[in-house]
């Protein structure tokens, strides 16, 4: 399994007890989507490598995990900011007009009003909001992903319809 093939679905954050159990932070929008996973991917060592749970509490976006053969505090503290992974194909799927972040890379963008801009780079998750990083014409610009500046994406057309506000790629174009 390689992480291309894979969606980042969390991060253990600490161990829990003495008995090996370790807590989970999942970074999705709906952590009870995932309550009856039996195993997922940690990257150890730049590897994905598979492990298997003999229990999973949720309470909202943590989850106590024990894994199978981590029976020991040791053993789960070397856990400790190890990322998880899931394949793709664990995703929920989502509604005609939604999207997951990772299938709009390399989308064109396009402007309501001023056409085509350029292409999808990549999306970061901040804090405040969410920003699509576009590159147009050979300058990065940072685009706040919300429903007013988002308007959708056409999956089968590889196009994502924007209508950006007055002066934004503006200001990444003066020196």
């Amino acid at each position: 399994m390689t992480k291309e093939n894979c969606f980042e679905l969390g991060k253990i954050t600490k161990t829990h007890g003495v008995r090996g159990e370790v807590v989970l932070w999942l970074d999705v929008d709906f952590p009870e989507d995932y309550e009856d996973l039996e195993s997922i991917f940690l990257e150890v060592r730049g590897e994905l490598v598979p492990f298997f749970m003999e229990s999973f509490r949720l309470s909202g976006n943590r989850a106590i995990v024990q894994f199978e053969d981590i029976d020991t505090f040791e053993k789960a503290e070397g856990m400790i900011n190890l990322q998880a992974f899931l394949p793709l194909e664990e995703l929920p799927e989502l509604d005609d007009d939604q999207f997951y972040y990772h299938e709009i890379i390399d989308f064109k963008v396009i402007d309501k009003n001023l056409g085509e801009l350029g292409t999808v780079q990549t999306v970061h998750s901040m804090q405040a909001q969410d920003l699509l990083v576009m590159d147009y014409k050979g300058k990065e610009v940072f685009v706040p992903v919300i429903p007013e500046i988002v308007l959708n994406a056409e999956k089968d057309k590889k196009v994502l319809n924007v209508n950006l506000p007055e002066g934004l790629l503006e200001v990444y174009l003066e020196d």
